[in-house]
């Protein structure tokens, strides 16, 4: 058994994921037994491919090296080019959708869409995107279910660290009553490097260099990345659903670097949290700066690293520190949701 692979987006991520399907080929299949090719890709940027035999990534990235886009990856008997992403759901012989498109958060097109053929089409979904998994969780996760697919989207919170996996895993049986986190490494850098003693701007502009902020910064720094992730976290880990307006939100920029100094005057440290709390049979949300004691286990989570504690009814307090992004991280999060599939079909 092997899976086939059909990279709808070849951005950083995409890339990430084919390199290390590409480089730990044999390590993965020693160790997990799992194999995988991908025999299509469609990029809206870059092009498309597919053969049903598999693609040489060798070749896929040579291509990318000499053009930029797949237009120089040689013509064999059997490859087809130029595919939009529907077509290459629905026609190619994948049997595992690879969902890593640039996403507008506000809508969740194109992937929702994306992972509503692939369902239709019998075929398993893996993604970082939140979009569809804030926006459409239960739609999607019925027409999942009604197909016999899988929906893996580990990666759409904490990138490669297992924000989701851990408690419907680990934490089964026990009842989650609140969850307080750090989801957003931007604004975590940013308050650091503050408090070590550079303005807001300048903390920004280094943000940006080290490629931890966009060129446009607004999601991160007024709270809406973070907040889709509150989304998330109570659909999937609380089973109850939100919408945007449910969710009380403050950006970064009503905290001023007199505040964060005389928090730490105070022994105190500011933190942009993104919390879900059960209060008197309703979920309270809310992503804002706060200032928390320096005993609290998310206080000393620094620099561009996500964190996020579970307060459970049996085991209390349970804290998981990692990364929140970056390329390799976040091809793992892809990788470990393709390795479940994996296990599940054995």
């Amino acid at each position: 058994m092997e899976h086939r692979l059909a990279m709808i987006g070849f951005g950083t991520v995409g890339q990430a994921l084919a390199r290390i399907l590409m480089e730990r080929k044999a390590e993965l299949r020693e160790k997990e037994g799992y194999m995988a090719r991908i025999t299509a890709i469609s990029d809206a940027m870059k092009g498309a491919l597919y053969h049903p035999e598999g693609l040489d990534l060798v070749q896929v990235f040579r291509s990318l090296e000499q053009t930029g886009t797949l237009d120089a990856y040689p013509d064999t008997p059997g490859l087809k080019r130029g595919w939009d992403s529907l077509k290459t759901i629905e026609d190619t012989n994948a049997d595992v959708v690879v969902e890593v498109t640039f996403t507008d958060v506000e809508t969740g097109q194109p992937a929702i869409d994306h992972c509503r053929r692939a369902f239709e089409a019998g075929k398993h979904v893996v993604t970082t995107n939140k979009g569809p998994v804030a926006l459409a969780y239960r739609e999607l996760s019925e027409l999942a279910e009604k197909n016999g697919v899988f929906w893996g989207f580990e990666g759409t919170v904490m990138s490669g660290t297992p924000a989701l996996r851990l408690p419907q895993t680990a934490l089964a049986g026990d009842r989650v009553r609140e969850i307080r986190g750090i989801l957003n490494g931007t604004t975590n850098y940013i308050l650091t490097r503050v408090e070590e003693g550079r303005s807001l701007d300048e903390a920004l502009r280094e943000a940006q260099h080290h490629g931890y902020a966009e060129a446009d910064p607004t999601s991160d720094l007024e709270g809406f990345d973070a907040l889709y992730k509150v989304m998330i976290l109570s659909e999937v880990v609380m089973g109850v659903p939100l919408n945007r307006q449910d969710v009380e939100r403050k950006g970064i920029q009503t905290v001023t670097a007199e505040a964060i100094r005389q928090a730490k005057r105070e022994g105190k440290r500011w933190k942009v949290l993104g919390q879900l709390r059960e209060e008197e049979g309703r979920i309270a949300a809310s992503v804002q700066p706060v200032a928390i004691p320096e005993t609290d286990p998310l206080a000393g989570v620094r620099g561009a690293l996500n964190a996020v504690t579970y307060t459970c009814d049996l085991l209390g307090p349970v804290t998981l520190v990692g990364a929140g992004a970056g390329r390799s991280e976040t091809g793992f999060a892809l990788l470990a949701d393709l390795i479940q599939i994996w296990r599940d079909a054995r």
